[in-house]
């Protein structure tokens, strides 16, 4: 594990020696608050709840996590640093693993900036403390679980915008089957049983649950099953592009 650690540290490391970090930490920040009390109506809802700030984290994340993950792969094999890294007494698995968490920690760091509303919900009122833990842990689950697809995504190709724009794509399937939209029109053309499917695949079906303070196993199961299942297919990849 100290491998992994090492490697995240590194990662971690990269994205601060750079003015990367705090543009982002800056525009999420932004962002987030921007949406919350203007667009998501915050003071005419008339409740102290943070439902308006977690209900735009499936859209702020269907950029940031891309633009973070692009570079993770891609820029080692542009670079020619790959080749160099399946040298090292690191396996490909902790290399992926290392990436991942260098990433995630630095998305956790940007979720935990947004303290500033949770203090003042609790001023306005009395929220549900409760519901407003289950939706920082819902979104930090499904961050993860961008970021794992992009760390797949971004081992596929050596240029960066393919990766964000491929990473995008793939994310906003995956947040676009969960819509009600979606389903109500498969389950009108008598897909019924597709739509069910389509909407257990989806990121927003099983955030939007957590969010509302609903902690159900298969939502927690699927976020982490499916990061696995992510960082896996990526290790593959890795491994079938050093046979090559």
């Amino acid at each position: 594990m100290s491998a992994v650690f090492a490697i995240m540290r590194r990662e971690l490391r990269s994205y601060f020696v750079t003015p990367l970090a705090y543009v982002f930490l800056v525009i999420f920040l932004l962002l987030a608050n921007g949406l919350t009390f203007y667009v998501g109506d915050f003071y005419e809802r008339g409740l102290a709840d943070l439902q308006p700030f977690f209900e735009f984290h499936p859209w702020l994340y269907l950029i940031f996590a891309p633009a973070l993950t692009m570079r993770l792969w891609a820029e080692e094999r542009k670079s020619g640093t790959l080749e160099l890294l399946f040298t090292l007494p690191v396996t490909l698995t902790q290399a992926m693993l290392g990436k991942f968490l260098g990433a995630w920690v630095f998305v956790a760091l940007a979720l935990a900036l947004t303290f500033p509303l949770w203090l003042t919900v609790n001023y306005l009122g009395n929220p549900d403390n409760g519901v407003i833990l289950a939706g920082y842990l819902g979104s930090l689950l499904m961050a993860g679980n961008f970021i794992a697809i992009g760390c797949c995504i971004t081992a596929i190709t050596r240029n960066q915008v393919v990766a964000f724009i491929l990473t995008v794509a793939v994310c906003l399937a995956l947040v676009m089957a969960g819509l009600p939209s979606l389903h109500d029109l498969l389950a009108g053309l008598l897909f019924g049983e597709l739509a069910s499917a389509v909407s257990d695949l989806s990121i927003l079906h099983h955030f939007s649950a957590i969010s509302r303070g609903v902690l159900d196993l298969r939502d927690v199961l699927y976020f982490m099953l499916s990061t696995i299942a992510w960082l896996t297919a990526g290790v593959v990849i890795l491994k079938l592009k050093r046979e090559d």
